[in-house]
């Protein structure tokens, strides 16, 4: 399965804007979440017939205040697709290349790409501009790049298959450095997601005792600062397929992920569920 994150992220560096999806190729949709039913405890798929289909849907995110949707779309030439909720309707609103997995600051006025980013003007984003040269190391091979509202980056690389953290002190920037060895185990580490406060780390990993493919993980801040064991996140919301790329919502009450569903990468589906799984998973004492 590595092999195929990897072609995902070279085909991120290439890709053109495609006008291959409009806006009445979508159904009318009013209220919060994309117009969905929430899920409960056990992962569903997230808009099924209207973003889920057959075909290649990635990576679904929703913007701090939850009045924007992105997701990633197109195999051959991936696009990111951005909805707006006004006057409580949803509607798409913008294309763009996707350069890597969409991932926002908690104060929603940055749009992480890998180991660029793009800032918001007003009601639109600013061009594509480089994190800066400690991130754009050739043996850096990122795919995604989450950050806290202390500006902590954690982000895996498709080439080491492991991750990654950069911490803010006084002020600047420190040299990224590997997490543990609890996280980084595995044929596979990736597609990291910390949250806003640093409370959890959440990510995906092949390793043995898991339910079959990538399953997620999540380990969870100490009181001294450091990362907790890897606990699987249960099968609840891992499957005997591939499930990856964990991100929470703004609002903190779902967790939005991927699924392939053929076991080949040609058909991967967006899942959701409640997010009270973090809790439950959480060690007592």
């Amino acid at each position: 399965m590595k092999n195929f994150y990897i072609l995902i992220a070279l085909l991120s560096g290439l890709t053109m804007v495609s006008q291959s999806y409009a806006q009445d190729e979508f159904p009318v949709l009013k209220g919060p979440y994309m117009s969905q039913k929430p899920p409960g405890m056990v992962a569903e798929p997230f808009a099924p017939g209207i973003i889920s289909k057959d075909g290649w849907e990635l990576e679904g995110v929703f913007a701090p205040g939850m009045k924007e949707f992105y997701f990633t779309t197109n195999k051959k030439k991936s696009i990111v697709i951005g909805f707006r909720q006004q006057n409580n309707t949803w509607n798409k609103y913008i294309e763009i290349p996707r350069t890597g997995e969409t991932v926002f600051s908690p104060d929603g006025n940055r749009m992480h790409m890998a180991n660029h980013y793009r800032d918001r003007i007003g009601d639109d984003w600013s061009e594509r501009k480089s994190l800066g040269p400690m991130f754009d190391k050739k043996d850096f091979g990122i795919m995604r790049l989450s950050a806290s509202a202390k500006d902590t980056y954690v982000f895996d690389d498709y080439i080491s298959s492991k991750m990654r953290i950069s911490m803010l002190k006084n002020g600047k920037r420190q040299a990224p450095e590997f997490l543990n060895k609890d996280i980084n185990t595995g044929k596979w580490t990736a597609h990291p997601f910390i949250a806003h406060d640093e409370r959890y780390l959440i990510w995906d990993s092949e390793r043995e005792g898991g339910y079959g493919g990538t399953d997620m993980y999540i380990s969870y801040r100490q009181k001294d600062g450091t990362w907790g064991p890897a606990i699987n996140m249960g099968d609840k919301i891992n499957s005997d397929k591939d499930d990856f790329y964990a991100s929470v919502t703004p609002d903190g009450k779902y967790i939005l992920f991927n699924r392939t569903m053929d076991g080949k990468g040609d058909n991967i589906d967006i899942y959701w569920v409640d997010a009270k799984i973090i809790e439950t998973l959480r060690p007592k004492g």
